[in-house]
């Protein structure tokens, strides 16, 4: 038997430290290595902790609110060959879970449930609530799937996800109801964000580039494998893998556009991990990052591609996947935008955002003359740090991206 320090795991190159949110367990709950004992919150994601170790968890080290750095001790567990009561039944092992989470609870967020309700709810539930900005009523109201109707993470995230109204940053369509103003508090996402991009633009001169790109091939090509690829895969292929991979080939052309500043320093990096922005449900942003996506074949982009933007909607990405980016691309055109000037991500220096695919009427250059013709156009937007990008460089990578997409090899096989 043993007590060992479970100290706080990496998360990523660039997080050092993290919040802690709550625990999932108490003190004297048997657990498994990889049950998940812990919620935290970067500055980047909020995740669950899994245990490293099989034992008994003794003692915390650290409490909700406190901050806790990488590698730092957050709990001990007592370890040994066998931990008794192995053979418990899956049942008892939830419950007595549960009941571990209830006084967890009823210490950490006794403030939160002074209401007339008798409902217990998680810490993690009540977090989720007090980030989404669910109120105690609207609380009520969710229908629970746990043990004694109990509200699940699960059913949370089911509830925002079937379009529930927010009071705050909601970017659907609704009606417009006059009377007196709203006050609403940002959640501590969109505060993130805010700080992020005033810094981002305070950091970097901006200089913008645009240029208008024939899609016609994509799409055919597109429309011709799109039913293959579904019965192959299991899933669609966008057009957002595609343009991924006209950006990957002109950094290649390029390498210079993949580069981080640290004044006086310019960092060349030796990767190129696309980082790709995700509207989440809630109105806010995310933005993972593929790394290494010079190594994948266009169906492995189209799979990791499809693989990410899901998690990053159900909130289930890793912190690590949020990590590390060279270059960051924004589809805008699945909001029907035409163009945008995105903010870049520090410390990157540059962003592009790709707009919608429209039909237009186009000069068509053919060996017996110009002929008018419909043609798929898109407009192509590249935001870029004038500190240490001039706009010959600028402009010359938005162009090769153009240039990869109209020069599409549509025999290829997916």
């Amino acid at each position: 038997m043993a007590q060992i320090e479970m100290k706080m795991p990496t998360m990523g190159e660039s997080i050092i430290e993290c919040t802690v949110l709550s625990w999932l367990v108490s003190e004297g709950d048997k657990v498994s290595a990889d049950d998940m004992i812990l919620e935290v919150a970067t500055d980047k994601i909020d995740t669950e902790i899994g245990s490293e170790f099989n034992g008994v968890v003794t003692k915390f080290l650290v409490q909700p609110g406190d901050v806790a750095a990488i590698g730092s001790p957050i709990c001990i567990i007592e370890t040994q060959d066998a931990v008794e009561g192995a053979e418990d039944s899956e049942e008892e092992v939830v419950k007595e879970l549960e009941n571990g989470i209830e006084s967890v609870a009823s210490e950490v967020h006794e403030p939160i449930q002074q209401s007339n309700s008798s409902r217990f709810y998680s810490p993690l539930v009540m977090s989720i609530a007090q980030k989404e900005g669910i109120t105690m009523d609207e609380l009520e109201g969710i229908k629970g799937s746990g043990m004694q109707g109990r509200v699940t993470k699960d059913d949370m995230l089911a509830y925002l996800r079937k379009g529930r109204k927010k009071s705050a940053f909601n970017f659907q369509k609704e009606e417009f109801k006059a009377g007196q103003d709203t006050i609403i508090e940002m959640d501590r996402m969109r505060m993130m964000i805010s700080d992020r991009m005033v810094s981002s633009k305070r950091v970097a001169p901006h200089v913008a580039s645009f240029v208008e790109t024939d899609m016609t091939a994509v799409v055919r090509w597109r429309d011709k494998v799109k039913d293959d690829f579904f019965d192959k895969y299991g899933g669609k292929i966008t057009f957002t893998p595609i343009l991924i991979e006209a950006v990957v080939k002109a950094i290649k052309a390029f390498p210079m556009i993949n580069i981080q500043v640290e004044v006086p320093r310019i960092i060349k990096k030796g990767s190129i991990n696309i980082g790709m922005a995700v509207a989440t449900p809630d109105g806010n942003l995310i933005v993972p990052v593929i790394k290494n996506a010079d190594q994948y074949t266009l169906a492995e982009l189209a799979i990791k591609v499809n693989d990410l933007a899901q998690r990053a909607r159900d909130n289930k990405l890793k912190p690590d996947e949020l990590t590390e980016g060279t270059y960051t691309i924004s589809n805008i055109g699945g909001f029907g935008n035409i163009a945008g000037t995105p903010i870049i991500m520090q410390p990157q220096v540059a962003i592009m955002a790709f707009g919608t695919i429209q039909k237009k009427p186009a000069v068509i250059e053919t060996p017996e003359g110009d002929l008018i013709g419909i043609r798929q156009k898109m407009i192509i937007s590249h935001s870029y740090d004038h500190r240490v990008v001039d706009g010959s460089l600028g402009g010359l990578f938005v162009k090769q991206v153009s240039d990869n997409l109209e020069n599409f090899d549509v025999n290829q096989a997916i």
